[in-house]
């Protein structure tokens, strides 16, 4: 782990901090999810649900979480045995990589990636395998040809992020099939992080890649409430997958938090039962948002690509002067007092991402207008 200090999240809150500045780096909504959800938490709490609750998870949450897959995308889960409860989706991802790769495999991730996928599979002692995601018609995506030359003898996973942070892209479904030929072709297991499945924009489609022929059975697929209820720090995350694949992942589980808090769960499972269409309304207004933010950033000067999901945006600094997102972001919060992310952290080769900050638009309204207004000094 020599190679991982401390994340960028936690160095730009705390510039935030020390500066007055306006945080548009990390991404956590300023608002709450549903009210009617946090009471249910509130209930668990005072009904006296506070000890350890089952390993896999409680029931209600299992239950609930096999429904969602069934209704939202035609997949079937058992509660018992298919679906396992996580401290979020980033312990999900840090368990299945540790379950399922062994020193000296490889797992290929899409570049830019979300930092915790890089310690994840160091942790596991197998090595990871970069391809680019460029810009092509205003969206980030990949070549199928670098994608299939990326796959090797030691290959043992692709780790997919669609939607994507942090550049915002859905995988389309030609895309998704790509990868599904891939994996299909030389036995590989699909790792796919969803937690933006329900925060797509413009009629924009989320296409689970176990959807496809053959994928079911060797996909580990991660999601979380955290995102699509605003509860990010409740960090209630789930694994979907056959027995075999769940075994394994809750094999390692066990050892790293074994269970994670009841009432939580239990709120989260009336949200995918009752809230939903709290989720809708949330995602017309975090389209909303983006579309708020996108025009006073071209407004400041940057050149912006429209992102399909998430709650990020990209944006390219060289109409303002600068190619070194990293050097620039350091400077706005003396500048502009706004806190961004410098893109090139998530790349092994920093240089591709060196033109682009990330901004979070899941922010109040106001909060977004302030920030554009500091940010037109640039």
């Amino acid at each position: 782990m020599r190679e991982f200090g401390t994340t960028v999240f936690a160095t730009m809150t705390r510039l935030a901090v020390e500066t007055g500045s306006i945080n548009l780096g990390q991404g956590f909504p300023d608002t709450d999810g549903p009210e009617a959800m946090l009471g249910r938490a509130v209930e668990a709490i005072r009904g006296g649900l506070n000890q350890y609750p089952p390993g896999p998870g409680v029931p209600e949450l299992r239950r609930a979480v096999s429904e969602h897959q069934k209704e939202y995308y035609g997949l079937g889960y058992d509660p018992d045995g298919e679906v396992l409860v996580t401290v979020g989706a980033t312990e999900a991802i840090a368990a299945t990589v540790l379950a399922l790769c062994e020193p000296g495999d490889e797992v290929i991730v899409f570049e830019p990636y979300y930092d915790s996928y890089a310690a994840a599979i160091a942790l596991s002692g197998a090595a990871r395998v970069p391809v680019l995601l460029r810009v092509d018609a205003g969206r980030f995506t990949f070549d199928p040809d670098e994608l299939a030359a990326a796959v090797g003898p030691r290959t043992r996973a692709i780790l997919v992020n669609s939607p994507h942070n942090p550049t915002g892209t859905v995988f389309t479904r030609e895309e998704l099939a790509s990868i599904a030929a891939l994996c299909e072709a030389h036995d590989l297991i699909a790792i796919t992080d969803e937690v933006y499945e329900h925060l797509t924009f413009d009629g924009v489609e989320h296409v689970p890649l176990a959807t496809f022929p053959g994928m079911r059975d060797r996909t580990v697929t991660i999601s979380s409430a955290g995102k699509s209820f605003s509860v990010t720090g409740w960090k209630v995350g789930w694994v979907c997958a056959p027995y075999a694949l769940v075994s394994a992942v809750q094999a390692v589980k066990q050892f790293m938090t074994f269970t994670s808090s009841a009432p939580w769960q239990l709120a989260v499972a009336y949200g995918l039962r009752h809230e939903m269409e709290w989720v809708a309304a949330q995602r017309a207004s975090l389209s909303a948002k983006r579309d708020r933010l996108t025009e006073g950033l071209v407004a400041a000067g940057f050149d912006v690509l429209r992102p399909a999901g998430t709650y990020f945006i990209q944006a390219d600094i060289r109409p303002l002067g600068f190619d070194d997102g990293l050097a620039f972001a350091r400077q706005l919060p003396e500048r502009a007092g706004v806190v961004a992310i410098p893109t090139q952290v998530f790349y092994d080769h920093a240089e591709y991402g060196a033109r682009y900050v990330r901004f979070a638009f899941c922010k109040r309204d106001d909060v977004i207008d302030e920030a554009v207004d500091r940010l037109k000094r640039l």
